[in-house]
C-alpha cells in the first residue's frame, strides 16, 4: 500500500506549483493554498478528490468499482475517495488532474464541470 499512496503523492506533486501540506493531521495537495485531494483515508486504502458533484457523479458512473462519495455532506458537495488498490496510473492521474484543474480555474473565476481529456473514457482504458 505504502507504493500507492507514494504513487497518488508523486503524481498530485507533478502538477504545476502542487504543494503538500497537511490538514487536520494528513497529507494534502493543494494549489496556491487551496487543497485539491488529500490522503485523510490512506489507512483504508483511498486517496480524497476534490470534484463537482457533475464530475463525481461521471467517474463514479464509469468507474464504481474505483470511485465512490465520501461519507454525508462532503460526499454530497463532490468530495470523493479513489481506491488505491485498483486504480491504474494513467485514471489516478488523470482524475487529479482533474481536482486540480477545479482549484486552478475556481481562482481564476472560470467555471469548469467538464473533466480533463485524460479521464473522459476511463472504462475503456482500464478493458
Amino acid at each position: 500500500m505504502k507504493a500507492r499512496v507514494a504513487l497518488f503523492r508523486k503524481l498530485a506533486l507533478a502538477l504545476p506549483q502542487a504543494t503538500e501540506g497537511a490538514h487536520m493531521g494528513s497529507p494534502d495537495f493543494r494549489l496556491n493554498d487551496r487543497i485539491f485531494a488529500t490522503l485523510s483515508a490512506q489507512d483504508r486504502g483511498l486517496g480524497t478528490l476534490k470534484l463537482t458533484v457533475e464530475q463525481q457523479q461521471s467517474f463514479i458512473a464509469e468507474m464504481p468499482e474505483i470511485f465512490e462519495p465520501v461519507q454525508g455532506g462532503w460526499g454530497r458537495m463532490g468530495m470523493t475517495f479513489v481506491d488505491l488498490h485498483h486504480v491504474d496510473e494513467a485514471t489516478l492521474q488523470g482524475a487529479l488532474a482533474t481536482a486540480y484543474n477545479n482549484v486552478k480555474f475556481k481562482q481564476t473565476g472560470r467555471k469548469t464541470t467538464r473533466t480533463t481529456k485524460s479521464t473522459v473514457s476511463l472504462r475503456s482504458r482500464l478493458q
